[in-house]
């Protein structure tokens, strides 16, 4: 989940992501051939459309955000055409609501619907929350209403039913299993004595269990949460003096709940290096399908924004190779969505993640050379 953080928070940061990048060894000519694996892609987003297509780096994939592309015809759907010929497309939507209990969109499913069957992604994913909710009218009736949001969800049965319904209905349309993705998350529910909350990771292991589904693994999402988890908003608000914030009111409720409060008592206890490495422990063997890197920035308040708008941060790559030596090398992706960079720094960043996933195939016999770029 990419939230933009405030104006100027990613001012001038160009200069700084190649310097990463140089810091780390690599040199702009190396890029591309760093990159040419068949398990590593791209976001592919309009500024660099005639670069990409021009240049033809040696990418495993690239990535777009359906939702783009639902239009019949325009030139954007030329262009993911022209891109399909040469690469093999995943699809990352943002819009389906997959945990919503107002169920999924019916026109939002025709469209994908008909956006898979002109591409033939080698991948179909969206996010693990809600977006549509039913609402009660002054006068008889009801309507269902769509946040324009990745809106986080209880990690309760009630939850993963309607998740479960929701995951399967998507996956019977579209004719293949899709990946749902972990969120990054501001706040959290608190629980009611008739729900059975669970855990994160045992709720996505249920869902794939129950759904046939696979998981999307954003690993930079999971040191966004962990990060928060150390540096609650509501300590920055007291420490400004304002009034009571919803942030406080929801500190007060996550008190009143004892699951809630055990989990981010454990948080707190580990390093946020270490809370990401056993939520990767936790999942089962198979479960994940692609992973997901990115930047995030943090802000003045203290709270850190998934925001894609810089390189990725060590310790993710710690997180990411971690999930490497876990499950093999997977399939992944190099998110960039806000201040994007030259495309040679985007470059840069698929070759790191290259060079990481040849360097665990190397040193581990667990997985077989057919497995590994």
């Amino acid at each position: 989940m990419a939230m933009a953080p405030a104006a100027g928070a990613g001012a001038a940061s160009a200069a700084l992501d190649t310097a990463v990048l140089v810091a780390r060894g690599h040199r702009p000519a190396e890029h591309a051939r760093a990159a040419a694996t068949s398990h590593v892609g791209i976001g592919l987003r309009q500024p660099h459309y005639a670069q990409v297509l021009g240049e033809a780096p040696p990418l495993g994939f690239v990535e777009v955000h359906s939702e783009n592309f639902f239009a019949d015809g325009g030139a954007a759907l030329g262009v993911l055409h022209e891109v399909r010929e040469r690469y093999a497309v995943s699809l990352h939507g943002v819009g389906l609501g997959l945990g919503s209990m107002a169920g999924v969109d019916g026109w939002h499913l025709d469209r994908l619907e008909r956006l898979v069957n002109r591409i033939e992604p080698v991948r179909v994913s969206d996010h693990a929350c809600f977006a549509r909710a039913t609402l009660a009218l002054a006068g008889p009736g009801h309507a269902v209403v769509h946040g324009n949001d990745l809106l986080p969800i209880a990690f309760t049965t009630a939850a993963l039913d309607a998740m479960v319904s929701n995951v399967s209905q998507v996956q019977e349309r579209l004719r293949r299993p899709m990946l749902v993705e972990n969120l990054s998350a501001y706040l959290s529910f608190r629980t009611g004595p008739d729900d059975e909350p669970m855990g994160e990771p045992q709720f996505f292991a249920e869902l794939c269990r129950r759904a046939g589904c696979g998981m999307l693994l954003d690993v930079n999402n999971l040191m966004v949460n962990a990060l928060n988890a150390l540096n609650p908003l509501s300590e920055a608000a007291d420490a400004a003096g304002g009034a009571p914030t919803l942030a406080r009111h929801l500190e007060r409720d996550l008190q009143r709940d004892l699951q809630r409060d055990l989990e981010r008592a454990s948080v707190l206890r580990r390093s946020p290096l270490q809370h990401c490495c056993d939520f990767i422990d936790a999942l089962p063997p198979g479960i994940v399908g692609e992973v997901h890197v990115a930047g995030f920035c943090d802000t003045e308040r203290g709270l850190v924004i998934d925001d894609h708008g810089s390189c990725v941060r060590a310790d993710v790559w710690r997180v990411y190779e971690h999930a490497l030596r876990r499950f093999g090398p997977l399939p992944t992706l190099v998110e960039w969505d806000t201040d994007l960079p030259a495309l040679d720094v985007l470059l840069g960043e698929a070759a790191h993640a290259a060079a990481l996933q040849r360097e665990v195939c190397r040193t581990s016999a667990a997985f077989r050379p057919a497995a590994c770029p």
